[in-house]
């Protein structure tokens, strides 16, 4: 690693969208080549590049030290085009002197990784290059007997906020993983049984990309999946449902002809069957109530020095986690870990679930850990509440009882598509105590939770959880 491109890293993963370092001070410590993807496809929009993929260590202030990819497409001229994508100009030991971009960004770059898959055996592996003495060879892994659609371009995803992603045309798309850690990664592994098992709640596994990680173990740096070709968002069309609920001043939900609540019964029903095949996949495992209990008082207490306002319901929420605590062995499996509504997609065959990584601040030995699923059926609840409160907070009211009755109209949104998830999850029964007491508990710290991520980033948002946590316990 030479000066010029630790510094031009540096600068290029301050300013990316994907890092999740802002706000913290930081420097790139090194920088190497993990290797080199592909051989020249002809063809392609523009001259070829050499496509490498480095690795970025970056170690901030406090001691923390992470791993970013940045895959880079090398040129030994400029490209203007690719102007918003630069990374830096230096002399490669390889290459000469050459113009770094984003390969992301660039389709001739792209489509480099895409004809690695295509020429990689289904149900086997293809070494890419190695980057130098160091450096680990890539290995592109196929699964499943799709045939991939080589002679279509490549398209960024825009609004990205942690990964890259590329769409091939309408066949497939290649999510970039950026923030690395040693390990499988759990959005291929739940993936790949989901696509064994046959799931029709997720998009197709098709591969992904590997390499060895220096302690002998695996670094997953991107997987290749079906492209959901008729999807919308799940939160879009939610949110779409609440502005025609509050378009129609003398309707309540059930009569407005946007009504979410069927759709809510069959993104419960989704729900059901993937924690099943994912039972049935991984196994399950029992966790005791007392320390997951006082895993979610110490997260109370750390919040409550972030917001206040959560002090004067501390006593209750301990209340509902200490409910918890008395129902001694509680079962777990592998489970979403970060489930909402931005995590689904309507396609015109059901619904889909996405992104299967888990809450991307947690350590990855973290996310692999089984959990109750009641934990993703709490996050789903939470995402009801949110759609609606987000849209009444939007709207600016001046008179009192207007923004009152808005308010209650969100409730009653809320409370109707709830009740439909959780009805059919439960496969139309209600629940029994002890899982009233888990998704009591599992809601509070998914609320919790988001007090804490709203008060350092919307913090017009913070009503929103605080609101539901007035309501939690209380008489």
């Amino acid at each position: 690693m030479t000066e010029e491109v630790r510094k031009a890293v540096q600068d290029y993963l301050g300013s990316a969208r994907w890092f999740g370092g802002k706000g913290r001070g930081f420097t790139v410590t090194d920088v190497r080549r993990l290797g080199r993807v592909g051989e020249p496809v002809a063809d392609v929009e523009h001259d070829d590049p050499t496509v490498v993929i480095d690795l970025a260590e970056v170690t901030y202030d406090d001691g923390d030290v992470e791993l970013y990819q940045v895959p880079l497409a090398l040129y030994t001229e400029p490209e203007a085009r690719l102007d918003h994508a630069f990374v830096g100009w230096w002399e490669d030991p390889d290459l000469g002197w050459t113009h770094a971009y984003d390969a992301v960004h660039d389709r001739g770059a792209m489509a480099r990784y895409l004809a690695a898959f295509e020429t990689t055996d289904v149900d086997g592996r293809a070494d890419g290059e190695g980057g130098g003495v160091s450096s680990r060879p890539l290995r592109f892994v196929r699964v499943g007997d799709h045939e991939l659609e080589t002679d279509i371009h490549s398209t960024l995803f825009s609004g990205e906020q942690s990964n890259s992603t590329v769409a091939y045309g309408e066949d497939a798309v290649l999510k970039v993983f950026r923030k690395l850690t040693p390990g499988e990664n759990p959005d291929i592994t739940t993936h790949r049984v989901l696509t064994d098992s046959g799931s029709p709640h997720v998009a197709a596994l098709y591969g992904w990309v590997e390499t060895d990680a220096e302690d002998g173990g695996i670094l997953h740096l991107a997987m290749l999946q079906q492209f959901l070709r008729t999807a919308s968002d799940g939160w879009d069309i939610a949110l779409a449902s609440v502005r025609d609920l509050f378009a129609e001043a003398d309707l309540h939900a059930e009569e407005v002809g946007g009504d979410f609540a069927s759709e809510s019964a069959r993104l419960g029903t989704a729900l059901s069957e993937v924690h099943q095949q994912l039972r049935d996949a991984f196994g399950t495992d029992t966790l005791d109530a007392t320390t997951v209990a006082d895993t979610m008082i110490g997260r109370l207490h750390a919040a409550v020095a972030v917001v206040p306002q959560l002090e004067e319901h501390a006593e209750r929420l301990r209340g509902t986690f200490r409910a918890l605590a008395g129902l001694g062995q509680i079962p777990v499996q592998r489970i979403h870990g970060d489930l909402h509504l931005g995590q689904t997609m309507r396609t015109v065959v059901g619904w889909k679930l996405v992104d299967f990584e888990g809450e991307p601040a947690k350590p990855l030995a973290e996310r692999l850990l089984p959990d109750s699923p009641w934990r993703d059926v709490a996050g789903m609840l939470r995402s009801f509440d949110y759609a609606p409160h987000a849209i009444a907070r939007s709207v600016e009211e001046d008179d009192p009882d207007a923004a009152a009755q808005r308010e209650w109209r969100a409730d009653e949104w809320a409370a109707r598509n709830k009740e439909a998830f959780l009805t059919t999850y439960a496969g139309g029964r209600g629940l029994e105590p002890d899982e009233g007491a888990l998704v009591a508990a599992y809601v509070a710290d998914k609320a919790v939770y988001e007090c804490v991520y709203e008060a350092r980033n919307r913090p017009a948002w913070l009503p929103i959880p605080l609101t539901a946590i007035a309501r939690i316990g209380a008489p």
